[in-house]
């Protein structure tokens, strides 16, 4: 009786932990959204009415789309060329690659600040090589905000592709290669599908924490670039709209949900082993 029952008393803990800190707060967040007087539906249609809030959605999806893009691109790259080092130099690299992620998220935006503002290093880099006349503004844009997350979140894709990549045998690049498969084809056809789990571990990850992501886009992004992170705090903690806080977090959920399915599903059309 003890032993049959003992998978469930062993999942009990984490699974009334789940319960308690992740669904009773985002079912609590959701009904809220639901009970409003004006309307079951009339937070979401006052958010989707506004041309503020529909421009803000759709910056933070396009910025973190980018984002993902860019990082998987360069993530690939890195994780190909640390899987293929040998021992040590691939342990050192690897330690290399995460160590951005040993400091803080802020500490991190800070020095893109330093960085990009108009004293700031790269500026004066430009002006004294003469490239430049005079300082641009580069802070408080879309690109900053792409710059600094996609430097936060490649490591993140190097950790998840590094393994992968290594775990894929050499007998079958080698064997494709010696049927007369060139480079590339041997690229698209076996090392993409058989990368396409971590891919899809690592977009996802870098996506929903692009999309979610606070303290970046508030220091570098500020006012012009709001995304929907920033917007949440703003309804939650400077207004004390809770019912507009709630509808934000609620719409954050469904597109990230969303934007998950697609990408599962794209991967499993590249790969039906991948998903």
């Amino acid at each position: 009786m003890v032993k049959r029952l003992s998978p469930w008393l062993l999942a009990g803990p984490a699974t009334l932990l789940v319960l308690i800190f992740l669904i009773f707060p985002v079912g609590s967040t959701l009904f809220a959204t639901l009970t409003d007087a004006k309307g079951w539906l009339a937070p979401y249609m006052a958010f989707f009415n506004s041309s503020l809030r529909r421009t803000v959605l759709m910056r933070t999806i396009e910025i973190s789309l980018i984002t993902t893009v860019i990082s998987v691109v360069l993530g690939f790259i890195a994780a190909y060329v640390v899987a293929h080092m040998p021992g040590r130099l691939k342990s050192i690299m690897i330690i290399a690659a995460v160590f951005p992620l040993l400091t803080g998220v802020v500490v991190r935006s800070f020095a893109w600040l330093i960085l990009l503002g108009k004293n700031g290093i790269l500026n004066s880099a430009l002006l004294s090589l003469g490239l430049i006349a005079e300082p641009f503004s580069m802070l408080y844009t879309k690109g900053a905000v792409i710059a600094a997350m996609v430097y936060l979140f490649v490591p993140l894709m190097i950790l998840t592709l590094a393994g992968v990549l290594e775990g894929i045998p050499r007998d079958v690049v080698e064997a494709a290669s010696s049927l007369g498969a060139k480079p590339f084809a041997v690229f698209r056809q076996v090392i993409l599908p058989l990368a396409m789990p971590g891919l899809i571990i690592g977009a996802v990850l870098v996506f929903t924490g692009s999309f979610t992501s606070y303290a970046t886009p508030q220091l570098l992004g500020g006012e012009r670039q709001m995304m929907m992170g920033t917007f949440l705090y703003q309804r939650a903690m400077v207004t004390f709209d809770w019912t507009g806080a709630s509808t934000v977090a609620a719409i954050m959920v469904v597109v990230t949900i969303a934007i998950v399915v697609l990408m599962t599903r794209l991967a499993r059309r590249m790969n039906p082993m991948a998903a």
